[in-house]
């Protein structure tokens, strides 16, 4: 622990030099003379890039998202593509932001760490979703991406997304090696933040109409949204980048009966009107719940501020607002999409879907049922985007999902996209209105024909070093000594992917697990339920999954099973003593 200290009161005290600006050397020195816990949360470790790249609170510290540690991460970056390509290769990269605070100005650090390493850099001229920033690489064939981020993390968070020339989040051994690249900078003197003007292009609106362009051509059903163009919709963006383009996309697609919440549509990184921009969270789609009420609704949707994360909510047989999580949302996706390229005779054998391992098996049912491959993968749209980089040109990815409110339609974008998956949620509608359903509707067909799933999340947030540990301790108790019983029932089937095995309890064998190493376990029990349990690779939480799921023979069953699936659930969580 003193060993720690130490190291901790010498990287402090390297930040008082005056390789550091002046505001940033007083900020040091008051955490090292009156705040010495806030002192060790600074610096104890250096941001790292998790699933979702580098993030975290923002100020002074190695700990910390600051213009410090975005331009030795963005130097690391620079390294290592100029290791990576041939010195007479013109390196490009794209930089976009959302509308956190410091987002443009940790945005505009970057390119001009780039530009300085000889780097041409295309920065948007204002907030765009993220995306929007996976399409322009492969649009603009761009050898890399960076998008100023911390998703739906709370105000006080931001963050660092780095891409490859696939417009896919960095993967090994890319990831280990920029971190790699980093790390041998000890000086920051080494950190080329003086840029180079000339060498940054602005960009506009015309990466926005290719983008819209693409998205629009996923239509599946265009007579249902010309029949049903005017079916009431309330969207909000949650102060964030999705009301820059979600809007347009729908009225590109011909719904002409949009409305926004007005109080949410302006960006704004403080996110005054909710406790968290975090569409998951019920609270979030409280005010354009109000609204679809007043105005006569039937369909919410929110984004969350980089506009890759949507929620929706909709109305059920009593016409009460009802929200989907985003295991049903994937799996009302999958199965429209699978069922209309069917209809319309675009399936040849070679498609497939890709879910994450912690996404509910009924995408996988459903895949089965029309005869479509389907690829499970670790948590990350960036093993998704992995899957299809090692199919391209053999196979057709149709589209792909996790429970965590992320979708990906069509391969024109290799990251999770709330604009192309508010487009086609809002088409299953005018879909299921031609039916003379809707989407609650289908639903429950979806229920009826595959059973009923219930799935559902907790997660234990743990926060600063000391949690960070306890979350570590967690794991190992689970690991060593994992539960023979869950709910009453026997679990039969271990899975660590941390190990890379699979434990078959049942047949007393063993097998390999053919995916990369992960810090997650699952049980599977005789009565069918699944569990996963896995720490955020980018918030201080471990996330406990549960899935569990009965034949449902009528429609009007429906509720009462429901009910049921969730006491299970409930009942699970108790007997795993988690609350």
């Amino acid at each position: 622990m003193k060993n720690l200290e130490r190291e901790i009161l010498e990287k402090a005290k390297s930040w008082l030099s005056t390789s550091f600006d002046e505001k940033t050397r007083n900020q040091v020195q008051h955490l090292l003379d009156y705040e010495p816990e806030e002192l060790t949360e600074s610096f104890y470790k250096n941001l790292e890039f998790g699933t979702g790249g580098l993030r975290g609170i923002m100020g002074v510290g190695t700990n910390r998202m600051n213009k410090y540690t975005v331009g030795m991460a963005t130097q690391g970056l620079a390294n290592y593509l100029i290791k990576t390509y041939p010195k007479d290769e013109l390196i490009k990269v794209v930089i976009g932001y959302d509308s956190r605070n410091n987002s443009l100005y940790f945005a505009e650090i970057a390119a001009d760490v780039l530009s300085a390493n000889g780097c041409k850099v295309y920065l948007f001229e204002d907030l765009r979703p993220t995306p929007e920033i996976s399409f322009a690489i492969r649009h603009l064939n761009c050898h890399s991406g960076i998008i100023i981020t911390a998703s739906h993390n709370p105000k006080e968070y931001n963050g660092y997304k780095a891409y490859w020339n696939d417009g896919a989040q960095l993967i090994p051994p890319h990831d280990k090696n920029v971190v790699e690249e980093a790390s041998k900078i000890f000086d920051i003197a080494q950190v080329k933040f003086k840029g180079k003007k000339e060498r940054i292009e602005i960009l506009g609106e015309e990466i926005d109409n290719a983008y819209l362009k693409e998205i629009k051509g996923l239509s599946l059903s265009p007579e249902a949204i010309k029949a049903h163009h005017d079916i009431k919709i309330v969207y909000t963006p949650l102060h964030g980048t999705g009301a820059i383009m979600v809007p347009r996309c729908l009225k590109e697609f011909g719904f002409t009966n949009i409305s926004s919440v007005e109080e949410q549509s302006v960006p704004d990184g403080n996110f005054p009107t909710v406790k968290s921009p975090n569409p998951e969270e019920s609270a979030a789609l409280k005010m354009a719940i109000d609204k679809a009420i007043k105005i006569d609704a039937s369909l919410v949707m929110a984004t969350d501020p980089d506009a890759d994360r949507v929620g929706i909510a909709v109305r059920n047989h009593q016409g009460e607002f009802v929200l989907v999580n985003g295991n049903q949302t994937a799996c009302l996706l999958t199965y429209y999409l699978l069922k209309k390229w069917e209809e319309n005779k675009k399936l040849t054998g070679k498609e497939y879907i890709v879910k994450t391992i912690v996404t509910s098996e009924l995408m996988k049912d459903i895949a089965i049922k029309f005869n479509v491959e389907y690829f499970d993968v670790l948590t990350g749209f960036k093993w998704i985007a992995d899957v299809i980089r090692k199919n391209e040109e053999i196979k057709t990815f149709i589209g792909g999902g996790e429970e965590s409110y992320g979708y990906m339609i069509g391969d024109f974008i290799r990251d999770k996209d709330a604009v192309s998956a508010c487009a086609m949620i809002a088409e299953i509608a005018a879909w299921a209105a031609k039916k003379s359903k809707t989407i609650y509707d289908i639903l429950i067909d979806i229920a009826v024909e595959f059973g009923l799933y219930k799935e559902s999340l907790i997660s234990i947030v743990r926060k600063g070093k000391t949690g960070a540990e306890e979350i570590q301790q967690m794991m190992a108790n689970f690991r060593n000594y994992p539960p023979e019983k869950i709910n009453g029932s026997r679990v039969i089937l271990i899975k660590d992917y941390e190990l890379q095995k699979e434990f078959d309890l049942s047949g007393n064998s063993m097998k390999q697990i053919d995916l990369p190493k992960s810090n997650v376990l699952q049980f599977f029990t005789e009565d069918g339920s699944k569990i996963s349990v896995r720490p955020s690779g980018t918030e201080p939480k471990i996330k406990f999954y549960f899935s569990v799921m009965e034949q449902l023979y009528s429609a009007d069953e429906y509720d009462e099973l429901d009910q049921e699936l969730g006491l299970k659930i409930n009942n699970i969580i108790a007997d795993l003593k988690l609350i």
